[in-house]
């Protein structure tokens, strides 16, 4: 079993994150970029694509937001958009990469930069902590209203072609092999499971538990680039306590 759980991370912070409509919005956005670069932006080609507009049309997202982050998939409109990967250590040393979607890159470094800087990390060289990372297929299932217990879906993960499974108390967190993400989501949809997520993701090989004085400062690094609206998603080799939050 995989042992660490990008869910348990996420959800420490994700109520808070997720009351702002328009953080939910520039979410889905950034889902649906990345869905129709990847398999173009006709929902009847692309499963994937597919799956994220389910999830706009569930968020009540205008249909206007929608196109928006379409058209920046296919350079509609004349703007050009690139894909940057940025590394660096947050407090306490722990290992971070943002990946970014930006028409400025000078703007985007030097938010990026400021936001490391201002939160007692640094940002890094080209290299300096992508080692510690690896690309993975990664799939979340609710585990709310789902009748089938650990066992079962293991079984159905790995019969479907995954590789591993983490298990939290709200969801099954499945990984597989960049290649055949696409393949274990059909195969999974097709034994009627929905799915909250599906993507390629960086997966650290190690988790450095951030130290107890440092965590409010790596949580709020953590936040300001999340929220930084060029920044497409921050991967963590941290893990923080709950307790260490606690007021």
């Amino acid at each position: 079993m995989s042992g660490h759980s990008k869910w348990h991370n996420i959800q420490g912070r994700k109520s808070a994150q997720d009351s702002k409509r328009g953080k939910i919005f520039q979410k889905i956005s950034r889902d649906l970029y990345q869905a129709a670069k990847t398999g173009g932006a006709d929902p009847d080609g692309n499963a994937q694509l597919r799956l994220v507009m389910e999830k706009a049309r569930a968020a009540n997202m205008p249909k206007d937001v929608v196109k928006r982050a379409l058209d920046k998939a296919t350079g509609a409109g004349g703007q050009k958009f690139e894909e940057i990967t940025y590394e660096g250590y947050g407090p306490g040393g722990t290992a971070i990469m943002v990946a970014a979607l930006t028409d400025n890159k000078n703007r985007t470094a030097s938010a990026i930069r400021s936001a490391f800087t201002h939160h007692g990390g640094a940002l890094g060289a080209s290299g300096s902590v992508a080692f510690m990372f690896n690309r993975r297929g990664y799939i979340v299932i609710l585990r709310d209203g789902l009748d089938a217990d650990e066992d079962t879906m293991l079984m159905d993960a790995l019969d479907a072609g995954a590789d591993d499974m983490n298990t939290t108390d709200d969801a099954f967190e499945i990984y597989t092999d960049p290649t055949q993400l696409a393949a274990v989501r059909d195969a999974l949809q097709e034994k009627g499971f929905d799915l909250d997520t599906a993507e390629i993701t960086m997966i650290p090989e190690n988790v450095t538990k951030v130290p107890s004085d440092k965590a409010k400062q790596y949580v709020n690094l953590i936040d300001e680039l999340s929220d930084n609206d060029d920044v497409s998603d921050v991967y963590e080799a941290a893990e923080v306590a709950d307790e260490d939050l606690a007021e």
